[in-house]
Protein backbone atom coordinates (compact mmCIF):
# COMPACT_ATOMS: atom_id res chain seq x y z
CA UNK A 1 0.00 0.00 0.00
CA UNK A 2 2.62 2.43 0.90
CA UNK A 3 4.82 2.15 -2.21
CA UNK A 4 1.57 1.99 -4.65
CA UNK A 5 0.73 5.74 -2.81
CA UNK A 6 4.00 6.59 -3.20
CA UNK A 7 3.92 5.76 -6.50
CA UNK A 8 1.54 7.61 -7.76
CA UNK A 9 2.38 10.78 -5.93
CA UNK A 10 5.72 10.87 -7.30
CA UNK A 11 4.11 10.73 -10.54
CA UNK A 12 2.34 13.56 -9.32
CA UNK A 13 4.51 16.00 -8.12
CA UNK A 14 7.49 18.35 -9.83
CA UNK A 15 9.81 17.15 -6.32
CA UNK A 16 9.54 13.22 -5.97
CA UNK A 17 12.13 13.15 -3.61
CA UNK A 18 10.12 15.47 -0.66
CA UNK A 19 7.83 12.64 -0.94
CA UNK A 20 7.09 10.98 2.25
CA UNK A 21 4.47 8.76 3.13
CA UNK A 22 3.77 7.24 6.59
CA UNK A 23 1.06 4.48 7.06
CA UNK A 24 -0.78 4.79 10.67
CA UNK A 25 -2.37 1.83 11.84
CA UNK A 26 -5.30 2.14 14.31
CA UNK A 27 -8.61 0.39 15.61
CA UNK A 28 -11.11 2.42 13.25
CA UNK A 29 -8.73 1.29 9.88
CA UNK A 30 -5.65 2.79 8.26
CA UNK A 31 -4.47 5.97 8.00
CA UNK A 32 -1.97 6.79 5.04
CA UNK A 33 -0.31 10.32 5.84
CA UNK A 34 1.51 11.77 2.60
CA UNK A 35 3.77 14.86 3.11
CA UNK A 36 4.97 16.49 -0.08
CA UNK A 37 6.94 20.24 -0.37
CA UNK A 38 4.85 23.31 0.23
CA UNK A 39 5.12 23.93 -3.75
CA UNK A 40 3.17 20.64 -4.49
CA UNK A 41 0.68 21.05 -2.55
CA UNK A 42 -1.90 22.34 -4.87
CA UNK A 43 -0.91 19.66 -7.22
CA UNK A 44 -1.84 17.00 -4.78
CA UNK A 45 -5.29 18.81 -4.23
CA UNK A 46 -6.20 19.99 -7.50
CA UNK A 47 -8.64 22.16 -8.31
CA UNK A 48 -11.62 22.19 -6.19
CA UNK A 49 -9.97 18.53 -4.35
CA UNK A 50 -10.61 16.82 -7.63
CA UNK A 51 -6.95 15.20 -7.40
CA UNK A 52 -7.04 14.55 -3.54
CA UNK A 53 -10.77 12.72 -3.80
CA UNK A 54 -9.70 10.30 -6.60
CA UNK A 55 -6.83 9.74 -4.45
CA UNK A 56 -8.68 8.99 -1.54
CA UNK A 57 -11.04 6.64 -3.56
CA UNK A 58 -8.02 4.76 -5.13
CA UNK A 59 -7.01 4.18 -1.80
CA UNK A 60 -9.85 3.38 -0.32
CA UNK A 61 -10.18 0.63 -3.32
CA UNK A 62 -7.41 -0.86 -2.58
CA UNK A 63 -7.98 -1.13 1.30
CA UNK A 64 -11.34 -3.20 0.49
CA UNK A 65 -9.56 -5.10 -1.61
CA UNK A 66 -7.76 -6.38 2.08
CA UNK A 67 -10.29 -5.71 4.38
CA UNK A 68 -9.29 -2.89 5.92
CA UNK A 69 -10.72 1.16 6.14
CA UNK A 70 -8.05 3.64 4.41
CA UNK A 71 -7.83 7.22 5.03
CA UNK A 72 -5.35 9.28 2.95
CA UNK A 73 -4.59 12.95 4.42
CA UNK A 74 -2.00 15.22 3.46
CA UNK A 75 0.39 16.35 5.85
CA UNK A 76 2.10 19.82 5.93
Amino acid sequence: MKDFVAYIIKNLVDQPDAVDVNIVEGEQGTVVEVKVSPQDVGKIVGRQGRTIKALRTIAMTVGARVGRRVRLEVVQ
